[in-house]
């Protein structure tokens, strides 16, 4: 039996239906990575999230970005690499601070947003954001400047695939400013994930694409994230396909 870890971005509710969305969603993952105030979060969100993950075994890892609340981290920020650092190191040691409240350890490192897309093209931005991991993994796209940083830096990495985003067939995903760019079928992301999982092509937009990963993510802000979890589960776990967290 092969298997795969299912991650969210958790603790990035700005209400009381967003927080039961990721209530909800918690218990279907292994794995969630939570923001720590560059887009969105704070102490009592944090605090939050990380109980959540501890009540149903889940495992924690930090959700940063650059310092960009009123964009949500989706738009490119200039700063110098020292600048960033500082930034990110800041919103990484405040989560494990949290964590270490919890008893909880920091499993991983993934880059939100604009940073995540940024950094997987740019070994220097990569660098930097392997700086701050502190030993936990580091999670991006596979073959990605992020795995390059993670490999000289001796850090673990994993590789992440995206159940609820379109493809392109270069390997970035679709911008969100383009029609289609988020899955809407739920059927749909069901598929593409067991395709992943599977080691098969999926559809992009220009072509098919072979995504290799350790780790799929379910977005908690995307319409219907609970739904999709739960078919996402009952597609792998009806493969043979075993969902657990990363090695």
């Amino acid at each position: 039996m092969s298997a795969i870890d299912l991650n969210a971005d958790m603790g990035e509710y700005a209400d009381e239906t967003q927080q039961a969305i990721e209530a909800a969603l918690m218990p279907l993952v292994t794995s969630c990575s939570i923001a720590c105030g560059g887009h969105t979060g704070t102490a009592e969100t944090m605090c939050a999230t990380a109980r959540l993950a501890k009540q149903h075994n889940v495992r924690t890892g930090a959700h940063p970005s650059y310092p960009d609340r009123e964009g949500f981290g989706r738009r490119a920020v200039t700063l110098s690499s020292e600048e960033l650092r500082l930034s990110l190191t800041l919103q990484v040691e405040a989560l494990k601070g949290v964590l270490g409240l919890e008893s909880l350890q920091l499993s991983h490192v993934k880059p939100h947003g604009a940073l995540y897309n940024d950094a997987a093209k740019d070994i220097a931005l990569a660098q930097v954001v392997a700086s701050v991991c502190s030993g936990a993994v580091l999670v991006g796209p596979s073959g990605s400047a992020l795995e390059a940083a993670a490999k000289e830096a001796g850090l673990p990495f994993a590789a992440e695939g995206f159940v609820d985003r379109l493809y392109l067939a270069s390997g970035a995903l679709s911008p969100r400013s383009e029609p289609g760019a988020v899955l809407a079928d739920i059927d749909a992301r069901a598929a593409q994930a067991l395709a992943i999982a599977k080691g098969e092509k999926i559809n992009a937009r220009d072509g098919a694409l072979l995504v290799k990963a350790e780790t799929l993510c379910i977005h908690s802000d995307s319409p219907g994230a609970v739904e999709t979890a739960q078919a996402v589960r009952k597609a792998l776990e009806e493969a043979d396909i075993a969902v657990r967290p990363f090695a």
